[in-house]
């Protein structure tokens, strides 16, 4: 017998293929939660565009603008669901890295991990992120 409508929905339950990264404070956080979007930190909004990290790239990134910062949050999103706004543009070391040119709708959130700090001082980033 075949049913007319599926019993759950497949895509419900895709795991993204390209997810980019984006590291928050947990006030930026609480405030985007309040307000249903992320309109950019300080430096996004001074630049014109959200910055994102690939997963190779998120150390380096922690390391050179959150280093030693406590309180982070990493945000976790499906490039595909950006669409056009979404562009990989050169940047630090003449890597391409993803920069959106508008708000980040928290329905393109995948998900959401808290960044805490090692004994060192590091940040320390979900088996997500380490294994992507």
């Amino acid at each position: 017998m075949l049913l007319e409508r599926p019993i759950w929905d497949v895509n419900r339950y895709r795991t993204p293929s390209s997810l980019i990264y984006k590291i928050l404070s947990q006030h930026e956080w609480d405030h985007a939660q309040q307000s249903g979007v992320f309109k950019g930190s300080g430096i996004d909004i001074q630049d014109g565009f959200i910055h994102f990290s690939a997963s190779s790239q998120l150390a380096e990134t922690a390391a050179k603008h959150f280093g030693g910062q406590k309180n982070l949050v990493l945000l976790a999103v499906d490039e595909e669901t950006l669409g056009s706004d979404l562009k990989w543009e050169v940047s630090r070391g003449g890597d391409l890295f993803p920069h959106l040119y508008a708000n980040l709708e928290l329905s393109t959130i995948h998900g959401s991990y808290p960044l805490p700090l090692d004994q060192n001082g590091r940040h320390v980033f979900p088996d997500v992120v380490l294994n992507s």
